[in-house]
């Protein structure tokens, strides 16, 4: 069993528009946290690094008002979800694994639309792959199957990451969105991370994206862009025009190859790598058009 930090309660009172009771399972051991929101067809939302489920609370409202159930889940190491703080503990692998065993305890998840963004993508596109009998539909955000090819300025992310060991989480949202966020927009993101070792998973996150073909975590990727190759159940993709970590267009024109039932790639204008604190509305938006028209 791994040493756990578990962020106060405390810290996440009064956060600005994040008013949701919080909802637990027990996986190994360690309490992991999601949303469960509304009623209906079920939106199950993948975050990324180093963002929780906060990054999602505008298009929660925003579906949960279309009648939709809204499930978002923080990945170990997360949000309201304990945090191993050795840092080697993370895996490709066992952000699957945990993710997969966590939602094998929420009821109800049939015909789901699963978005993801960030590292969402290749843990929230494996599950769905994975349990493509329960997936209706895809949200594909800001994201791809990682397996040896990297941005620059990926590369310099990465580099930052490593040299970094308390790694400023408000600084990295802030700077990665169009959006001026207030100081209590940063300090909710930053509320689960008190501390560096609070911060291992966010640290270890960058380092996991394989930057060549032998790394760990390529031949499951591999697996899940194989899957995706043959899906046939709707799939809408949506990257902003302002990310440098997935350029505009070619990085969601990649995604539109890959998946066999994506149609042209929606561009999310002035929005960056978190579209979902940019344009939250454009993005429902799409959805409703292309999914649930």
């Amino acid at each position: 069993m791994p040493e756990i930090f578990r962020t106060p309660d405390e810290r996440f009172e009064n956060l600005p528009g994040y008013d949701y009771e919080p909802n637990y399972v027990e996986v190994d051991g360690m309490r992991l946290h999601h949303l469960d929101e509304g009623e209906g067809q079920p939106v199950l939302c993948f975050h990324g690094e180093p963002s929780w489920s906060y990054l999602y609370r505008k298009m929660l409202d925003l579906l949960v008002a279309d009648g939709k159930r809204v499930i978002c889940p923080d990945l170990v190491g997360f949000g309201r979800s304990d945090k191993p703080t050795d840092q080697q503990w993370y895996t490709y692998e066992r952000h699957c694994d945990s993710v997969t065993a966590h939602l094998d305890q929420i009821e109800g998840l049939e015909d789901v639309t699963v978005v993801v963004q960030d590292w969402g993508g290749p843990i929230g596109l494996r599950w769905a792959t994975e349990h493509a009998d329960q997936v209706g539909r895809l949200v594909i955000m800001n994201t791809g199957i990682f397996t040896g090819r990297v941005s620059k300025a990926f590369h310099q992310w990465q580099e930052f990451a490593r040299k970094t060991p308390d790694l400023p989480v408000g600084f990295v949202i802030q700077n990665a969105t169009t959006t001026e966020l207030g100081d209590d927009i940063i300090a909710a993101y930053e509320a689960p991370f008190p501390t560096p070792e609070s911060k291992a998973g966010a640290q270890q996150f960058p380092l996991l994206v394989p930057v060549s073909e032998e790394q760990a975590g390529v031949a499951e990727m591999v697996a899940t862009r194989d899957a995706l190759m043959a899906w046939s159940k709707p799939a809408l993709v949506a990257f902003s025009d302002t990310d440098p970590i997935f350029p505009s267009p070619k990085s969601g024109n990649r995604i539109c190859e890959m998946v066999a039932s994506a149609g042209e790639q929606v561009v999310i204008e002035g929005a960056a790598h978190f579209l979902q604190e940019d344009k939250p509305e454009e993005i429902v938006a799409a959805m409703r058009a292309e999914l649930f028209s």
